[in-house]
């Protein structure tokens, strides 16, 4: 008798550690709270995930930056201290001119155009990432930028002085153009620099304004269109590797559902939060010809400075982009 209970322990055992070993669980970082469209679809994908892999794989959302700050994510997924993660591409402009590419004012204005210019980037940007050993998973933009200020906006001349949110390379290029102040602010501290002046003004989407409810501190966003930068989900490849074939079928089939789904959610969150920002009291300003004529003429330069720097792929990239 004994000896069939000690068996039947060690059978239990033995299944209740198959059962365990399973399963794998991966952390997802991200900036964003869970107001923000990006982390709805993300929601979305994680369940997916989970469904499609038959409970194999389990993704632990971390939002907010509460397990890394924005700059870091890249580095916790190259690194494997989080197996996958959220990224804004332009924030690592720095380290290479592929990253860059998408936030680059008026080279795409718009969610087709801003489309099309992924495809065109997307070949260059996977053999970036594989080079650092990272994968693509999926990628989401932004709705177009625009110009959060209380200042009244004429002409690219008045944006000079201002204390000016910079949250990636691309940003506070722009504020040097402009002859604005640069303040390095990511998002998760966004609302707090407002509030104790520590910027006056900044260029994102209608979507971080009311995320981060930008409308108690500044009434004025001049909707430029600037341009859609992207969210990029990222995965490291050797976790990715660990995985069974079918559990990466499955994370592949859901990140191309939230890369479809997400796109279609930006545009129609887009008009939502405008209309919301509205609500609170924010005037929502088409720019005068001179500010958007100045703005572009930013753009134009920095499209033409990235040229130099990126080579024959940079160039590769905007002549696909332009011929699509």
């Amino acid at each position: 008798m004994q000896k069939n209970l000690s068996l039947l322990a060690g059978c239990f055992v033995l299944a209740f550690s198959t059962g365990a070993v399973a399963q794998t669980t991966w952390d997802l970082p991200s900036a964003y709270p869970a107001s923000n469209f990006h982390v709805e679809n993300l929601n979305t994908f994680i369940k997916d995930v989970e469904s499609l892999s038959g409970g194999k794989l389990k993704i632990t959302l971390h939002n907010n930056a509460s397990l890394y700050k924005a700059p870091e994510i890249k580095r916790a997924v190259q690194g494997n201290q989080a197996q996958i993660g959220e990224i804004l591409l332009t924030n690592y402009a720095n380290e290479d001119p592929v990253y860059a590419l998408d936030g680059l004012p008026f080279l795409a204005t718009g969610y087709p155009a801003s489309f099309k210019l992924y495809q065109a980037q997307k070949p260059y940007l996977e053999k970036k990432l594989a080079s650092q050993g990272m994968m693509l998973l999926y990628a989401v933009a932004w709705p177009p930028q625009g110009i959060f200020a209380n200042k009244e906006l004429n002409k690219v001349e008045d944006l000079k002085g201002l204390k000016w949110r910079a949250y990636s390379p691309v940003t506070a290029k722009i504020a040097e153009l402009v002859g604005a102040q640069p303040v390095t602010v990511q998002q998760a501290e966004l609302a707090q620099a407002m509030a104790t002046g520590v910027i006056d003004s900044y260029m994102s989407s209608a979507s971080t304004g009311y995320d981060t409810k930008t409308y108690e501190y500044i009434k004025k966003w001049y909707d430029t269109q600037a341009w859609l930068p992207k969210n990029a989900i990222i995965v490291n490849k050797k976790a990715y590797d660990a995985l069974d074939p079918a559990t990466q079928e499955a994370l592949k089939k859901a990140g191309a559902q939230a890369e479809e789904r997400g796109w279609k959610l930006s545009e129609e969150k887009n008009k939502w939060y405008q209309q919301e920002l509205t609500k609170n009291g924010l005037q929502i300003i088409t720019p005068t010809p001179e500010l958007q004529s100045g703005m572009t003429k930013v753009g134009e330069r920095m499209v033409d400075e990235w040229l130099e720097r990126s080579g024959a792929d940079g160039k590769a990239m905007v002549e696909a982009y332009r011929k699509m």
